[in-house]
């Protein structure tokens, strides 16, 4: 494969996560502290981006991969998320906030599974080309989030704007730039057990994987508290550029990402697993007893443990599926598993975030809102506490992530 082609696939994953990055992380500051929404309200608004993740495989898998080139149907998807993004700026009311904002997910969640799949398709070797492509998108999120944060745009409409004109040049270079795709699936029949990765279920015979799914649901509810109020929080107690400052969780997640290879060769499953879920849990103590004066090096620590609490939990889970499941169900497996956790566990644990922070939230004397923000990270870690008991206890297995597959007719083929 050419380096030119690699470039432009690499550009397209950069661009692709300043569409995102642009207003995730800010969005429940936006709401809040501009709209003067609840928390409840400013949850439920963060977790559209899980119903999205809860339909997209249906759209993917029914139309985009069997109907329409790739590239095609991608240019639609993101002029109408710029012209979606832009309305988001005109309009102040809880209904129709919602209602715009899950429509811009429903066109772009899909887009995130349409890239990968243009680029696994696009390059000679998926295992060893696609993560150094996919990594220019965490770049693309630290930049973005560098922006945003510099220009002191996390309270403001603007940062809806500058996903919309990324949108914007981005469905430009779907047609411009990006290799022709067709769809793979064309007069295909598909199933909607198929789309969701249902025929996975049997994999949960094994009882250390059925922990692991329970599990992984059960740690997007907390992970949703840091992602949907991390940033109001840090700006509320007053830290500079707290949008930057969160990139350095990018950072460590790339960094780790690096070393997990390495990691893999002397460490179990359970072992990654454990170490994944304890460092949440000293996360969200630090966030709780940090401030951004003497004990501001808490909130750097608690940032730049993200790159342990994804890659340990979510990265290896991934692969461990990938692992655990027959060849003929490991793309089902995958798709089961994103739609147990980015899908139903992020959900749940958009809404619950916003009203756990609603109950941690009272009226001061002077009219104001005053938020316990202490008792909220508790809460959080108190959680990710018991998640890691339930791991210890019945996560039974000490099988390792294998570097390299297995000789033919091994009971598993591990990936890279």
């Amino acid at each position: 494969m050419s380096t030119f082609l690699k470039t432009r696939l690499a550009l397209m994953m950069f661009l692709q996560y300043i569409i995102w990055g642009a207003w995730y992380v800010t969005i429940t500051t936006y709401l809040t502290t501009t709209l003067h929404f609840s928390a409840t309200a400013a949850g439920a608004v963060f977790g559209t981006a899980s119903v999205a993740s809860l339909v997209s495989p249906f759209f993917v898998g029914l139309v985009a991969d069997r109907f329409f080139a790739t590239e095609r149907i991608m240019a639609v998807l993101y002029i109408l998320g710029a012209i979606l993004m832009y309305l988001v700026t005109q309009v102040q009311s809880f209904g129709a906030v919602y209602a715009l904002v899950l429509a811009f997910c429903l066109c772009y969640f899909p887009t995130i599974a349409l890239t990968n799949s243009i680029t696994m398709q696009q390059v000679a070797d998926p295992g060893r080309d696609f993560p150094l492509i996919r990594v220019v998108g965490t770049i693309g999120w630290i930049v973005i989030n560098n922006i945003v944060g510099y220009l002191r745009i996390e309270a403001s409409p603007t940062q809806f704007l500058l996903s919309a004109a990324a949108c914007i040049v981005m469905a430009v270079y779907s047609l411009v730039a990006l290799p022709h795709t067709p769809p793979r699936g064309r007069g295909q029949k598909v199933t909607a057990r198929q789309i969701l990765g249902l025929d996975a279920l049997a994999m949960m015979k094994d009882r250390s994987y059925l922990v692991f799914v329970i599990a992984s649901f059960l740690a997007c509810i907390p992970l949703t508290f840091y992602y949907s109020f991390t940033n109001p929080y840090l700006n509320d107690v007053g830290v500079v550029n707290a949008a930057g400052k969160m990139t350095l969780g990018q950072v460590s997640e790339v960094g780790l990402m690096l070393a997990m290879p390495l990691v893999f060769r002397f460490v179990s499953v359970r072992g990654i697993l454990v170490a994944g879920m304890a460092a949440w849990a000293v996360r969200y103590l630090l966030l709780a007893y940090g401030n951004p004066g003497p004990g501001m090096w808490m909130f750097y620590i608690a940032i730049l443990l993200h790159g342990i609490c994804y890659d340990f939990f979510f990265v290896t889970g991934q692969l461990y599926t990938d692992q655990e499941a027959p060849s003929h169900l490991r793309s089902t497996a995958q798709g089961f598993i994103t739609f147990v956790t980015y899908g139903a566990g992020m959900l749940v644990g958009s809404l619950l975030s916003g009203g756990a922070l609603d109950y941690f939230s009272t009226m001061g004397t002077d009219g104001a809102l005053v938020r316990n923000w202490t008792g909220f990270w508790l809460s959080s870690a108190l959680m990710s506490f018991a998640i890691l008991l339930l791991v210890l206890a019945f996560f039974r297995s000490r099988r390792r992530i294998e570097s390299a597959a297995p000789a033919p007719g091994a009971a598993t083929e591990a990936p890279a």
